[in-house]
C-alpha cells in the first residue's frame, strides 16, 4: 500500500503517524527466582487521548443509534401491546405466529440499527453528514473491511 493510499484510508481521528514498536531484545529469557523482580512497564503505543473518539463524533453516533435502534424497538414493543389489546378487548384475533414474526423483525431491525447508527455517522469532526447517512456508511464500512484485511495479512 502506498503512502498516498494509506492516507486516504486513515480515519479522521486516527493519529497521523504510527509509533514504532520497541525492539525486542535478543537475550536469553531470565531464570525465574523466588523473589519477584520489578518489570519495566512498556509504554503503550498510543495515549488515551490519541485513541479516543472525539466528543462531537461520539454524540453524533449516539443520536443515530437512538434513532435507528430506538424507533424499530419502540414499534416492536407497541405491536406487542396493540396485539394484546386487540386480543383482549376486541373480536379481532391475530395469529400468534404473525405477532411473533412482526416482533422478531422489528427487534432484529433494532439490533441492526445499532451497527448502522455507528457506521452511518460521519467520523469527520468538521462534517455532519447526510440525514440517512448512506454515503458515510459505505465509506466507514470500507474502512472497517480494510482494517480487517490488514489484520488478516499481518497474521499470515
Amino acid at each position: 500500500m502506498s503512502a498516498e493510499g494509506s492516507e486516504r484510508s486513515r480515519l479522521p481521528f486516527e493519529p497521523k503517524t504510527k509509533r514504532q514498536k520497541p525492539a525486542k531484545s535478543q537475550t536469553n529469557p531470565p531464570i525465574k527466582s523466588k523473589a519477584p523482580e520489578k518489570q519495566e512497564k512498556q509504554q503503550p503505543p498510543y495515549t488515551k487521548e490519541e485513541m479516543a473518539i472525539p466528543q462531537v463524533v461520539s454524540q453524533r453516533m449516539i443520536r443515530r443509534v437512538a434513532a435507528f435502534c430506538g424507533i424499530p424497538t419502540a414499534l416492536g414493543i407497541t405491536t406487542l401491546v396493540v396485539s394484546y389489546l386487540l386480543a383482549t378487548y376486541s373480536e379481532i384475533k391475530l395469529a400468534p405466529i404473525a405477532v411473533l414474526l412482526v416482533n422478531m423483525g422489528l427487534f432484529g431491525l433494532g439490533v441492526l440499527g445499532i451497527t448502522y447508527g455507528v457506521l452511518s455517522a460521519s467520523w469527520d469532526e468538521e462534517r455532519v453528514g447526510s440525514l440517512l447517512g448512506f454515503g458515510e456508511f459505505t465509506t466507514n464500512w470500507g474502512r472497517m473491511v480494510d482494517g480487517w484485511r490488514e489484520t488478516r495479512q499481518k497474521k499470515a
